[in-house]
């Protein structure tokens, strides 16, 4: 996260790669159930090749996963500590924030 506790463009990069990587994950998975009529020893050694990669990158997913959870919980504590700390400037930010918003619709 940034310093303003706003999700940078990798943080959201991050959530998106995890999003595609799960439906690449589960096409995988649909095309193994769908070749597993399919004989043949090669056929078998690549689908017993393709299982323990998708083990694999589905470990990976989840400790991507982890690690950007913890990283927006940490940043809402954040954001929640300095609220609680400096309610003032809180309200002041909110305020710029919507006064900029309000500019910015009513040009429209």
């Amino acid at each position: 996260m940034n310093n303003n506790n706003l999700p940078s463009p990798v943080d959201v990069s991050k959530e998106q790669l995890i999003a595609d990587f799960k439906v690449v994950i589960a096409d995988a998975e649909a095309l193994l159930k769908a070749t597993a009529s399919q004989g043949g020893e090669a056929m078998a050694n690549l689908r017993a090749k393709t299982e323990e990669s998708l083990a694999v990158a589905k470990e990976k997913l989840a400790d991507a996963q982890e690690v950007l959870v913890a990283k927006t919980k940490a940043a809402a504590r954040a954001t929640d500590d300095y609220v609680h700390d400096k309610p003032w400037h809180a309200v002041g930010i909110a305020a710029g924030v919507g006064l900029v918003v309000g500019l910015l619709i009513g040009r429209r």
